[in-house]
């Protein structure tokens, strides 16, 4: 064998060690007894405009993808992939959203839960047993179990995370569409230093989170400068 085959061999078989390790949780589960194993996560927590979006992967084995991991550590071409790959692999999956109305009626935490909610309620089949990122459901009938870092930690949940990131951020590249003047496509909503200046220069828009302090901040700078150019 080549130097290069010996490369690839050795770098399939640390990858399927890593994919074996990510099922820890799943395989724990299914020596239980359970034969449905679900994952659920929720993306959009922290950016400041757009809805918060979650989803649910439901499996009765191993996903076993190659490259599947929490969202955050996904090169977005693979996230797309991993997606696509997910959907057809999980028995069931569902996503979930809770609009920014309601992030500003409740607050983000709750609006997350119900996100999930959500993408429970739309499931086809329900899971026996839940792995959550580190949140407990109380809505969920089932035994379920919070896992701190859990998108990094289970692959139901890695696969959840991968399937509301792609969805959310699609959501926020159609919303670029409308509102350019925002650069939702490239940021997603998140507080980088061109949305913020955005902000500052336009105000916020109608998907904008106005109970968030930055947006507020960008609120009150605009209609004192609008109020200043009318004097």
């Amino acid at each position: 064998m080549t130097d290069a085959g010996r490369k690839r061999r050795l770098k399939r078989e640390r990858e399927r060690r890593r994919l074996h390790r990510l099922h820890r949780y799943e395989r724990e589960a299914y020596a239980r007894g359970f034969t449905l194993v679900g994952g659920i996560d929720e993306v959009g927590r922290g950016p400041l405009a757009g809805p918060v979006v979650a989803a649910c992967v439901v499996a009765n084995g191993p996903l076993m993808l190659r490259g599947l991991n929490d969202s955050k550590q996904v090169l977005p071409e693979t996230r797309t992939v991993l997606a696509a790959a997910i959907k057809e692999r999980a028995v069931a999956w569902a996503i979930g959203e809770a609009t920014v109305a309601e992030i500003e009626r409740f607050n983000i935490y709750r609006a997350s839960i119900l996100a999930m909610e959500r993408a429970l309620a739309l499931l086809g089949l329900q899971p026996q047993y839940l792995l959550t990122d580190a949140v407990r459901i109380r809505s969920f009938e089932g035994e379920q179990l919070p896992v701190i870092r859990g998108d990094a930690l289970c692959a139901t949940v890695a696969a959840a995370s991968i399937l509301a990131k792609v969805h959310r951020d699609a959501l926020l590249v159609e919303l670029d569409r409308y509102f350019p003047q925002y650069g939702f496509a490239d940021h997603k909503g998140y507080a980088t230093a061109r949305h913020i200046a955005a902000l500052n220069d336009h105000g916020p828009c109608e998907h904008h989170r106005r109970s968030f302090l930055r947006v507020r901040n960008a609120l009150t700078l605009f209609e004192l400068e609008s109020f200043e150019l009318e004097s």
